[in-house]
């Protein structure tokens, strides 16, 4: 993708963009609820895949770039969800200003 580019043609994933609402659990602490949002068409790139060794278990990180349309309240903190994949957004920004499209840097959960 070409700096501040997207070709719409490539927006050929659907994603379900989901935010969270927090509960009391009624002991301290707080149930988290994820709801959908919105169906988005988007492009999903692998960006970096890592594999590390912690508390005697393997821990793999995976981030992806993915862009979307503009959308007004998308946010880091939110997540997409394809099937049975999660991910987070970490950051969101617009590439070239335009409020055309938004371009979000996501960790893969679950892996």
């Amino acid at each position: 993708m070409r700096s501040g580019f997207v070709d719409p043609g490539a927006l050929r994933v659907r994603l379900t963009l989901e935010s969270v609402s927090t509960a009391p659990d009624g002991q301290g602490g707080f149930a988290e609820t994820w709801n959908a949002v919105a169906a988005l068409p988007a492009r999903i790139e692998p960006v970096d895949a890592r594999a590390g060794f912690g508390a005697d278990q393997t821990l793999e990180t995976v981030t992806h770039r993915v862009t979307v349309r503009f959308r007004d309240g998308l946010a880091s903190g939110m997540r997409f969800r394809k099937a049975g994949r999660i991910f987070d957004i970490l950051t969101v920004h617009d590439p070239d200003e335009s409020g055309r499209y938004l371009v979000c840097r996501t960790k893969e959960k679950g892996l």
